[in-house]
């Protein structure tokens, strides 16, 4: 019913040329991925002022980049309660690549951020105050 294609296609797939579009591994997509969590982590740690948690997170995404990273120069005025939200949220992101690229230290600093976060959430606050 159908004659069979006797000539070669004159269309390229994307396979056949592999010099020409550069690819990363899954490894280093999974890198820049956690190395950009840490970093927005790093952006809230600073702002809200907790240097110790940012010493040790700026040492993780300078070994994810090998590079030191740029420190949060400006401070958006959030509240704290706002900030801890969403670096808990960022902390979480962080521990799923993490724990995708089973890198131990990363995944257990983002735990560490996590619950202290959490802890920071759940103190007492004055009546009036969010």
């Amino acid at each position: 019913m159908y004659e069979p294609i006797r000539t070669k296609s004159v269309h390229r797939m994307a396979d056949d040329a592999p010099d020409r579009i550069p690819h990363r591994s899954r490894e280093e997509e999974l890198d820049i991925q956690l190395a950009g969590h840490l970093a927005a982590l790093l952006a809230v740690t600073d702002e809200l002022g907790d240097t110790a948690a940012a010493e040790s997170i700026a040492r993780q995404v300078a070994r994810l980049r090998g590079a030191p990273p740029a420190r949060h120069a400006g401070l958006t005025g959030a509240d704290p309660v706002t900030l801890h939200r969403r670096a808990h949220a960022l902390a979480g992101r962080a521990l799923v690549v993490a724990a995708s690229r089973a890198d131990t230290a990363a995944a257990i600093l983002a735990a560490e951020r996590m619950d202290a976060h959490t802890a920071a959430l759940d103190e007492p606050r004055p009546v009036g105050a969010l």
